[in-house]
């Protein structure tokens, strides 16, 4: 289905930050370029709001993470991670994150979820149908759930082209020139977001 794009579109863009760290680490084992998916995703519209949904683990290391979104113009929601008494971790945006979208949906022509998740399908039906938004989806398509895909009016996949999206190393660089890999082939760069998911 094509889509327009005007350059007068009001977006807003809610990153599922979770999601993509995940999808990045598990698909290519790097780190994700936020940066670079904000660009992409408003493909040189109005942007109204970039909100970047995060988690807080008690240790405070994802601190440098949450600055460096600032300073692209990202804003983040800050949740702490809980610890159950069996060591279990939970952190969950879901539910805060479509109700952003739903309630900034009056003043917004187009909305971006930057997830894979299959669990907005209803919030994509609802801004479509109910609030007459433009929904757009953009994602690791190889993680991404088909019926999310198939709700969008748009959906960008970021496996077309990983390297523009991914920072460190990963396994697509295995044969290939080190010097090509985003990284120029210097040592992986420490990133805090590691600890965002309360996950080594």
């Amino acid at each position: 289905m094509a889509i327009v794009k005007q350059k007068s579109q009001r977006v807003g863009i809610f990153i599922d930050t979770q999601n993509l760290y995940h999808s990045a680490k598990n698909l290519y084992h790097a780190k994700v370029n936020f940066g670079a998916i904000v660009k992409e995703a408003i493909a040189g519209r109005e942007l109204v709001r970039a909100i970047a949904y995060v988690i807080r683990t008690e240790s405070e290391e994802e601190k440098g993470f949450f600055d460096a979104l600032n300073k692209l113009g990202i804003e983040t929601k800050v949740k702490d991670i809980r610890v159950f008494a069996g060591g279990a971790k939970k952190a969950d945006w879901d539910l805060g994150m479509a109700v952003d979208a739903i309630a900034m949906s009056q003043k917004l022509d187009t909305i971006i979820l930057a997830t894979g998740d299959g669990d907005f399908v209803p919030v994509v039906e609802y801004l479509k149908y109910s609030q007459g938004c433009q929904v757009e989806v953009i994602a690791f398509g190889k993680s991404a759930a088909m019926q999310l895909r198939e709700a969008a009016d748009d959906f960008v996949d970021l496996c077309d082209d990983p390297r523009a999206f991914l920072i460190g190393r990963g396994r697509w660089f295995s044969g290939t020139n080190r010097a090509d890999a985003p990284d120029g082939g210097d040592s992986e760069p420490i990133d805090p977001a590691i600890a965002m998911s309360g996950e080594e």
